[in-house]
């Protein structure tokens, strides 16, 4: 069994954490380059519908940007680092686009994008026992996509972890080669962080589309749970 679970140092630091989560066995997130089409529509509404986030200038003062900014000067973070939703909208901001990358990835990007709310995925079966969010030690062994050397988690620092080290760091900046999702994942966590009342309500929107899109293409029925400050404990595999 292994179980998602959020710590008591979270909640100390975010009364109002809401995760909302879909967990989904039996997929096949291989690539199929005849479904590039509908993905990069899936990705290029997404990219529309985010323009509603950035209507402020500057950048930085964009309610979605400046809630999560505000949220990362509550812990210890590494220089520079940012939520995974202000570098999609950052991206937005610069006209840039956004092309197909696996189906599991394609469809929680657009989503993210088109509701603006901070959305991440795991390989459930390269989580090492259970996965907590909460507050590093130090020294937490994470080597993020892209990389070739070891960056561990710093001492303070708001994390998902498990058995062998962080899985995302500070709290929704990058995430772990070890565990990301990739072509070969057939048991897959997704999840939507919030951590107030308007992102929530997104999150709650968004995490269902998500179930409905995976259900339409991976013919999968994806189950949906809920972790909060008054439940934040759940199953995520028996």
């Amino acid at each position: 069994m292994k179980k998602f679970i959020l710590d008591p140092k979270t909640i100390e630091l975010f009364p109002d954490i809401q995760i909302d989560v879909l967990v989904l066995n039996g997929i096949d997130n291989h690539v199929n380059e005849k479904d590039d089409p509908y993905f990069q529509t899936l990705l290029d509404e997404g990219t529309g519908a985010a323009e509603q986030f950035i209507t402020v200038e500057p950048f930085r003062d964009n309610p979605v940007v400046a809630q999560w900014r505000e949220a990362f000067r509550k812990f210890k973070t590494k220089k520079g680092a940012r939520s995974t939703i202000e570098a999609l909208l950052k991206r937005v901001s610069h006209g840039k686009t956004f092309s197909p990358i696996s189906p599991l990835v394609d469809i929680y990007n657009s989503q993210s994008l088109k509701y603006g709310v901070s959305v991440g995925g795991e390989n459930i079966d390269a989580i090492a026992g259970d996965m907590h969010l909460g507050e590093a030690k130090g020294g937490e062994s994470f080597l993020p996509y892209g990389e070739d050397e070891d960056m561990p988690a710093l001492p303070g620092e708001i994390c998902y972890m498990d058995d062998k080290g962080a899985v995302c760091r500070c709290f929704n900046w990058r995430e772990n080669q070890r565990t990301e999702l990739t072509e070969d994942t057939t048991h897959a966590i997704i999840d939507i962080e919030s951590i107030n009342k308007d992102q929530a309500e997104r999150s709650d929107v968004a995490i269902k589309e998500i179930q409905r899109l995976c259900k339409d293409y991976f013919k999968v029925e994806g189950k949906l749970l809920r972790l909060t400050a008054d439940h934040p404990e759940i199953v995520i595999a028996d």
